[in-house]
């Protein structure tokens, strides 16, 4: 299974504050910059380890999962935009909002304000077989991903622009039955006025399929190290000399790093 290491998670930490930094600023009207590090600050403990998702087979269920994930939905963001603007789209909403929805799309999968919305599965079967990694910590009060960002975003303070609220709310698309009828309209209208939702739930996707791959590509590589493994421990096996056993008591019960 994919893992991050401790290096890894700090550095992705430093990368998603620093990305805060260079982009929101305090105002006379409102300290959006001031409120956005009192909220990083007070769920960094639990933010920084947050998995993205319960499942390994999802994408990103591993310590750190979630600021990778957030991360990597608003570099694709950024560069589906450059796409858009390319290919003629109106885009009438800024850099910092893009990033803002993007950011904070999947803010609900942190939990409230004292508890973590993943806990780990105590259950050895579940996880085996299943792949479920982490299931939902029954404290919580039900709500969806979505309308959890948006109450936690609220008790600091956090104020957004209706394109940014557009945005944010609509990043999971048709998968949210909520959405149906933002996306789904007969009456020109009632259709969205900004393209900053497609462009979100686009990156979305492209991003949970990329973690996807990599959690892939990552189980192939385990199965060719112990494919290898049994290779070396039947080589030394067929050729008993003293050093070729000790080569095969280390790969039996030496350290498999």
């Amino acid at each position: 299974m994919r893992q991050l290491t401790t290096k890894q998670i700090q550095n992705n930490w430093k990368k998603l504050i620093q990305l805060i930094d260079d982009t929101f600023v305090d105002t006379e009207d409102n300290e959006r910059h001031t409120k956005l590090r009192e909220m990083y600050d007070y769920f960094e403990d639990r933010m920084v380890i947050a998995p993205a998702s319960g499942r390994e087979h999802y994408h990103n269920a591993f310590v750190g999962g979630y600021v990778e994930h957030v991360l990597h939905v608003i570099d694709c963001a950024v560069k589906l935009k450059k796409v858009w603007v390319e290919c003629n789209a109106n885009i009438n909403f800024t850099d910092e909002e893009l990033i803002f929805a993007a950011m904070h799309h999947d803010l609900g999968k942190v939990g409230d304000m004292e508890n973590d919305y993943y806990i780990p599965n105590e259950s050895d079967w579940h996880r085996k077989n299943q792949g479920k990694i982490f299931t939902h910590n029954p404290k919580l009060q039900y709500m969806t991903v979505t309308d959890r960002a948006i109450f936690l975003l609220n008790q600091f303070g956090i104020t957004m622009t209706e394109k940014e609220y557009i945005g944010l709310r609509l990043t999971d698309g048709l998968y949210e039955e909520a959405n149906k009828s933002y996306y789904i309209s007969y009456d020109p209208d009632w259709s969205l006025k900004s393209n900053i939702a497609y462009i979100l739930h686009q990156a979305d996707s492209m991003a949970t399929h990329i973690e996807y791959d990599m959690w892939k590509r990552s189980l192939e590589e385990e199965k060719a190290e112990v494919v290898q493994r049994v290779e070396n421990i039947k080589k030394a096996a067929n050729n008993p000399t003293q050093e070729r056993t000790k080569d095969l008591f280390n790969e039996l019960f030496g350290d498999k790093k």
